[in-house]
């Protein structure tokens, strides 16, 4: 893939992390709703469903960023691991949310 190509896709990315952005923002408010239950205190999916939505917004933010200065210096590698890393958060969340039962 030529610079050019991953400048394109790179772009893409940090705009999908700036339309999930006001996503975790929301997401980092309304997360001690996941201990409503009393229950959800006891359970450590419901913890780390707690933690994992309250980091989505930096996460959102901090990839990006940190894909770009891995452009700029030319690690390929590093690149695609932090611009793919608020993806993969995002589904761990989704899925810890859908075991925790909140």
């Amino acid at each position: 893939m030529s610079r050019r190509q991953q400048a394109v896709v790179l772009g893409l990315v940090t705009f999908a992390c700036l339309v999930m952005l006001p996503v975790g923002a929301v997401g980092a408010i309304a997360s001690p709703m996941v201990f409503e239950d009393p229950y959800n205190l006891e359970r450590p999916i419901a913890w780390i469903a707690f933690f994992l939505m309250l980091s989505l917004w930096i996460i959102c933010i901090a990839a990006p960023f940190g894909a770009w200065v891995a452009f700029y210096k030319r690690s390929q590698g590093l690149q695609w691991v932090a611009a793919g890393a608020p993806f993969a958060w995002f589904a761990a969340l989704a899925a810890c949310m859908t075991f925790a039962r909140v």
